[in-house]
């Protein structure tokens, strides 16, 4: 049974910067498939509408952070396949936390199970640049 989600990205405090609705083919998803749909529907939306900002979880190359996304220096499509695999990267290595019902998840591998109650948050943390 399918299953749409509001997929928030937040701020260390808690405050919500952007969020989306996204369905779900089924109730039991890893991490994995959450992030691949997450980027997956990011980058369909972003192309059908090609607007001047990509608003999504992984910065596209050519582009550049802006306060409210990511500014492409030309109107193109964007492949989500490199998107999704920077994303993953990124999990990974504890650049983007995903937090399920408050509680953070550790593995890509790790089973969700979704429900019309399912509060699901992204945090990008950003790195410190050192002088």
């Amino acid at each position: 049974m399918p299953v749409t989600l509001t997929i928030r990205d937040e701020n260390m405090t808690g405050e919500t910067l952007h969020e989306s609705l996204i369905e779900f083919p089924k109730e039991t998803i890893t991490v994995r498939e959450l992030i691949r749909s997450r980027v997956y529907q990011e980058v369909q939306d972003h192309n059908v509408q090609t607007p001047e900002t990509f608003r999504g979880l992984i910065q596209p190359t050519e582009s550049e952070q802006t306060l409210n996304g990511f500014r492409m220096k030309k109107k193109r499509q964007i492949d989500w396949k490199p998107q999704f695999e920077k994303a993953i990267e990124a999990f990974e290595r504890n650049q983007i936390l995903i937090l399920v019902d408050d509680r953070q998840v550790e593995s890509a591998d790790e089973t969700i199970t979704l429900t019309p109650s399912t509060n699901i948050a992204f945090l990008r943390l950003a790195l410190l640049v050192g002088g």
